[in-house]
């Protein structure tokens, strides 16, 4: 109901406005009258009767000077009441003035007036693509556990261990605006050479990155990076509010009242693990039925195994099993690897930041060796990692890495292996002393695109395929599979910031061989897979299809209700009259009934393929509701 607007007394705001004099009791107070009409006051107390007999002169005189007055007071109320909108608009003027200049001198406008011909070289605002998951959103944590401050905005990040979307580069979501001078001169650069070879026919394995989205989406959900808060950890150091029942978001919480054990806090995390080890299996076998034998596993599998406080070991809890997901790899042919994250770095000048990233190389190691996977796939499980910063000196930095890369164990020295950035460290950087050190490299064309040494290369895949016969001697000095990476921009960028962020699929194959594996680092994970396949006719294209929007036949779906009695009427024989009989209406009952193992498996006709854009076929369609207008309700 809407209140009616209350109409102000204008009397009491005439006072309010009158400067510093206040009404008499024997003083009478008369608002101005909008009609303009003379008022005929006779006095304070007086009798109004005009013709009163002892009315005297002077009574009268006295009384209009009083309303001269009081006229003259409401006329300066009116002029200070305009005089105070005038400074409002005054300063409300200078705000305005005050914010163009700072957007004029901000990094949003160039510094030159900006034309038209300029306008059409800035930069469209990418648009951020929804995460498709829900664990661990918006939560960025470090491997090791501890920050390195030094390396923020230097040091690559890791690879997504997560659909979060690209945690690839520390600038894979950095879209701000961008000068028009040097969009222009990023935009003006020299177009990328790229070769003509395609690695066909392909006989290499093809993989992705940590997360499947058609599983992770699945019912229920399949996926490896569950994780948590350190604050859930120390909560579930207290018994539930009813032990018996299982915990309830709301309804049966830790209890704080009582007292906290640590071992109970590290039961929880370590049942997070085990769930996530326990998907492992189901995603290879999910691969292995559409084509895919290589998948990089998340470094988030053990919420905090690497921490300095909250760590702890994987074995004996996890040995059974880590051993099961690699007895189902070893069988079926799968490839599994590793990516430590951004701050795991061997470089840096901080000591703490070095023990934290052995901690974190050996948390990572003992996972793959919990897998006992047969001996050549052991060998090609690998750690992939960044240099990291330079830290205002690569030599420096070369030369603690050496110093701490002689500290390791061999156990981690077997599997390491490096990678080339798009921040700090190229291919003519990192391949010297991979040769020195006899360590693997992985050559990231995504990133070679961005940071490479224009001395030496061109941008594009052509020129480095010169560098390709020493890398592969940095992999087969050590018997171990080659792998390369390969991912695409996203249309819309422009700049090197931009072009660091990966797209959702890939349109080629890079000039690689064809016999090696190759990691697509794609947002779309195993659907962009599918789309090479599909595109090159690669094996394993056929054995998927199309899903159906919004359903999905590899679920089990609850019952449906049973229908309600509905009253028919019908005839007797040899009766005229109608009567009435309760009958139950016969409804089919499609009520599915999937085995626990088939469950998110595509279902009989493999239909888990999705288009560009298009997952939210993935979840079931939501129910629409149409806004009812206030015409309709009228009538």
């Amino acid at each position: 109901m809407v209140s009616k607007r209350k109409r102000p007394n204008m009397a009491l705001m005439q006072d309010d406005i009158n400067t510093g004099e206040q009404a008499t009791p024997d003083t009478p107070s008369f608002a101005p009258r909008r009609s303009g009409r003379k008022l005929q006051h006779t006095g304070y107390g007086l009798c109004p009767d005009a013709n009163a007999a002892g009315m005297e002169k002077s009574s009268s005189e006295g009384v209009r000077s009083k309303v001269k007055q009081q006229k003259s007071n409401g006329r300066k109320g009116v002029d200070v009441a305009l005089d105070g909108l005038k400074e409002m608009e005054d300063s409300l003027k200078d705000a305005v003035k005050r914010q163009k200049l700072a957007v004029k001198s901000s990094s949003v406008i160039s510094s030159h007036d900006s034309t038209a011909e300029d306008a059409i070289f800035m930069p469209r605002p990418l648009k951020p693509s929804p995460d498709v998951i829900g664990a661990g959103r918006g939560k960025k944590k470090t491997a090791s556990g501890n920050v390195d401050p030094s390396t923020q905005g230097k040091s690559p990040n890791g690879k997504p261990d997560e659909l979060v979307h690209d945690r690839d580069g520390p600038a894979a979501d950095e879209t701000g605006p961008v000068d028009v001078a040097t969009f222009k001169q990023e935009g003006a650069r020299q177009p990328p050479v790229n070769s003509d070879y395609l690695p066909l026919p392909w006989k290499g394995r093809l993989g992705y990155a940590c997360l499947n989205t058609y599983l992770r989406l699945s019912n229920p959900p399949v996926f490896s990076s569950r994780t948590c808060r350190i604050s859930s950890i120390l909560e579930h150091r207290h018994p539930l509010q009813d032990p018996a029942q299982p915990e309830h978001a709301t309804k049966n919480r830790p209890d704080k009242s009582k007292p906290a054990d640590a071992a109970r806090g590290q039961k929880y995390v370590e049942a997070l693990g085990l769930a996530n080890a326990r998907d492992i299996v189901k995603m290879i076998r999910w691969n292995d039925k559409y084509g895919i034998k290589f998948m990089r596993l998340s470094s988030e599998m053990f919420p905090f195994a690497s921490h300095e406080d909250y760590g702890y070991k994987l074995a004996p809890f996890a040995s059974a099993v880590l051993a099961e997901a690699g007895k189902g790899a070893g069988e079926l042919g799968h490839r599994l690897t590793t990516h430590p994250g951004q701050f795991t770095q061997l470089g840096s000048p901080r000591p703490e930041v070095v023990r934290n990233a052995i901690r974190d190389l050996e948390y990572h190691n003992e996972l793959l060796s919990l897998l006992r996977l047969p001996e050549q796939q052991n060998k090609d499980a690998v750690m992939v990692l960044h240099m990291g910063g330079t830290f205002g000196d690569k030599a420096a930095t070369l030369k603690r890495f050496r110093e701490n890369y002689a500290k390791l164990s061999q156990g981690i020295k077997a599997r390491l292996v490096l990678e080339n950035d798009d921040v700090s460290w190229t291919v003519h950087d990192l391949l010297p002393i991979c040769e020195e050190l006899n360590i693997p490299m992985v050559l990231d064309f995504h990133h070679h695109n961005i940071l490479f040494d224009p001395d030496k290369v061109r941008e594009g895949t052509k020129d480095i395929m010169e560098l390709f016969p020493r890398i592969k001697a940095t992999w087969d000095r050590k018997g171990i599979t080659q792998k390369m990476h390969y991912s695409e921009p996203c249309a819309e960028a422009v700049t090197g910031r931009q072009r660091r962020k990966h797209s959702a699929r890939v349109m080629t194959l890079p000039p690689c061989a064809n016999d090696m594996d190759l990691m697509i680092e794609a947002k779309d994970k195993e659907q962009a897979v599918f789309n090479l396949m599909r595109n090159y006719r690669l094996p394993g294209w056929d054995k998927c299809n199309d899903i159906v929007p919004y359903e999905r036949d590899d679920e089990n779906r609850p019952a449906p209700k049973t229908p309600k009695k509905k009253k028919l009427k019908s005839k007797k024989a040899g009766d005229d009259n109608d009567v009435d009989e309760d009958t139950i209406m016969e409804e089919p009952m499609t009520h599915q009934d999937v085995p626990s193992e088939e469950v998110g498996m595509g279902g009989p006709n493999r239909r888990v393929f999705w288009p560009v854009g298009m997952e939210e076929w993935l979840r079931p369609k939501k129910r629409e509701v149409k806004k009812v207008e206030v015409e309709d309700i009228k009538t």
